[in-house]
């Protein structure tokens, strides 16, 4: 048998485009062509199966192997195997039916995924690396002749008579100058390694050395010996491919190790397992969250019949699960089609939606079995739970229940307990019920003990998260305001009737105004006299809670960056009952009026960590001079 032909007429200018265009993701070449021949192993299982092929099945495996002086890598099976007619109708035909198509289209893919899936290149991805494939196989149908073809990367190709004398296909690959870098042992077992580790038939490459025992020595002691066995690189029977029932927790805690072997042990972790109305299979992990959101995130390997795809799950997996680590297998997500395809599929959205469930549904088991375990589990995984609620609707929904708030004594409680604590002493003369908060209870310990004496309760409100939760929770509850406790003075958090008088007369009180705002002498600091608690501070600096949470989003990329660009404006309140107050109007000495008023307006900012600089070093030298 002799035969060359053209492929099609459509495609002569497909393989510059394949070069040039998939270049920059061209290691995906050995999956496409290690999957291809895993699926030709598997079908001749369900071949024989099915009774349709008696013969042998024998060890199915795939092996890759390469040679640095010749330069080729060979992968090769005993899978079904293909006849000469079977060659020219996959490899040349059906693999170019698409390509009119693909010619038109190229240019709107995003990546090489899209491009080789989608228009059936996986095979010929192998010319991203190649200047010729050459292909050998041997069909497993009864009389079946062996078959050779050829393909220089033009439109040409050799079809002949082969040489393999056992079922199966070897494919061999003439890699060019360009991509020699595939010639090493240590590359080619990094790409095996991160896309071939869990797929369902032994992948070999090369042998490894083992030790095997070799009787005892001369003290009894047993001997051991070096032998060469084959590479096996892959677990064929990966975690998520069991049922639940079969597996301890040692067995996810092994295989958590695996994936991420640097990382601390999960908290806990979710075995997906459904089959209608999609087939999803895999395990979540919760790891320990840290406040670094960036850095925890692409944790999640996506994988479609044991192949790896991918760790971009952005659109398969709700945004605030991107939080979670481990693996999902889902051979209904339609891997390599374009992202806004991918929002729009309905399988996705079901799955996006039943992991969403799952995950809800496992937290609200732990917290109802073991409330004490789930409270010393949620600062680990309270910034994954807020951002759940911040994010999803649905999720929302359920989380409110096993939620929880905690406030500066570390007590817990959910939104429904935390309602009930505070409302009596926390409810203004509107019938608001106001959460007074800290995001940084150092800083602001002097606010937090105000607001203490007053018998307010303070939450802990310190994550990354938590300028949007404020916001969030603000919308959800009814008839609830959240204040930072520095966005005010104690008396002033929460208004309860109109406040007194308070001991300074019309005139005395423009007096001590002038005072300050000489003392001060900056446009962003305003001054204001309030009728406060003698035991207060004399002197308060505080910012407009609405201003300063728009600021903090804007920061956060929020969308609110008119607010961002604006400069920070702040309210002095000088507690006009105070001691302080009334010796300054006392004193006649307008320096000294003046220094004692910076210095009450320096010990606030310094409070609030806004004393910086020269201003800083100024009231040092003060401080000294007043001693």
């Amino acid at each position: 048998m002799q035969e060359k032909g053209t492929i099609s007429i459509h495609t002569e200018n497909i393989f510059p485009i394949i070069k040039k265009f998939l270049y920059s993701d061209h290691e995906i070449f050995l999956r496409e062509l290690v999957s291809n021949a895993v699926d030709a192993t598997q079908k001749i299982k369900r071949l024989s199966s099915l009774g349709q092929y008696k013969g042998e099945l024998g060890d199915l495996r795939v092996e890759v192997a390469f040679d640095e002086k010749k330069k080729t890598i060979t992968i090769s099976d005993n899978g079904l195997g293909m006849t000469a007619e079977e060659i020219k109708k996959y490899i040349n035909q059906i693999a170019f039916s698409g390509a009119t198509e693909f010619m038109d289209k190229f240019k709107e893919a995003k990546d090489a995924n899209e491009i080789i899936g989608r228009f059936g290149l996986g095979f010929y991805s192998a010319f991203m690396v190649a200047d010729r494939v050459e292909i050998e196989s041997l069909s497993y149908q009864e009389g079946a002749e062996p078959a050779h073809w050829e393909c220089d990367g033009s439109t040409e190709f050799e079809l002949s008579d082969g040489n393999l004398t056992e079922r199966g296909t070897e494919i061999t690959l003439h890699i060019n100058k360009d991509s020699e870098e595939f010639l090493s042992k240590y590359k080619l077992q990094e790409i095996l390694d991160k896309y071939c580790r869990f797929l369902p038939v032994p992948i070999i490459f090369g042998t490894k050395t083992e030790d095997e025992p070799d009787g005892e020595d001369e003290e009894g002691k047993p001997k051991y010996k070096s032998v060469e066995v084959p590479n096996v690189i892959n677990d064929t029977n990966p975690i998520w491919t069991k049922s639940p029932n079969d597996l301890k927790d040692e067995d996810y805690l092994e295989f958590y190790k695996q994936l991420y072997p640097f990382s601390e042990e999960p908290l806990f972790w979710i075995h997906l397992n459904v089959d209608y109305p999609f087939n999803l299979t895999g395990v979540l992990y919760f790891p320990k969250v840290k406040n670094d959101f960036d850095f925890q995130r692409n944790k999640i390997k996506l994988y479609s019949r044991q192949v790896f795809i991918t760790d971009e799950v952005k659109d398969i997996v709700p945004e605030f699960l991107m939080l979670l680590h481990g693996v999902i297998d889902s051979p209904d997500i339609p891997l390599n089609v374009s992202r806004s395809f991918l929002q729009a599929d309905s399988s996705v959205k079901k799955i996006n939606t039943y992991i969403t469930k799952k995950v809800a549904d496992k937290l609200s088991e732990l917290f109802k079995a073991d409330r004490k375990a789930y409270e010393e589990k949620w600062p680990d995984i309270g910034l994954f739970v807020k951002y759940g609620m911040v994010s999803e609707e649905k999720f929302y929904d359920k989380a409110k229940d096993f939620a929880l708030l905690t406030n500066t004594a570390k007590q817990n409680f959910t939104l429904e307990e935390y309602k009930e604590k505070v409302a009596p002493e926390q409810t203004d003369k509107d019938g608001q019920v106001v959460y007074i908060y800290t995001n940084d209870p150092e800083k602001q310990d002097a606010f937090i003990q105000s607001a203490n004496k007053k018998g307010y309760d303070v939450l802990l409100m310190n994550s990354p998260i938590d300028s949007h939760f404020v916001s969030s929770l603000e919308q959800k509850l009814e008839k609830t305001s959240l204040k930072r406790v520095d966005s005010d003075v104690a008396d002033k958090l929460i208004k309860k009737e109109d406040a007194p008088a308070h001991i300074l007369t019309e005139d005395e009180s423009i007096k001590v105004k002038t005072i300050f705002d000489k003392a001060i002498n900056r446009p962003a600091f305003k001054v204001e006299l309030e009728s406060l608690n003698p035991e207060e501070l004399p002197v308060t600096v505080t910012m407009d809670e609405f201003m300063r949470r728009m600021k903090e989003m804007a920061a956060m990329g929020g969308g609110m960056g008119f607010y961002g660009s604006m400069p920070d404006n702040y309210k002095v309140v000088i507690n006009a009952n105070h001691k302080l107050i009334t010796r300054i109007l006392q004193d006649e000495n307008e320096q000294e009026q003046t220094q004692v008023a910076r210095q009450a307006f320096d010990l606030a900012l310094l409070s609030q960590g806004l004393l910086t600089g020269a201003d800083l070093t100024e009231f040092v030298n003060r401080s000294v001079n007043l001693i």
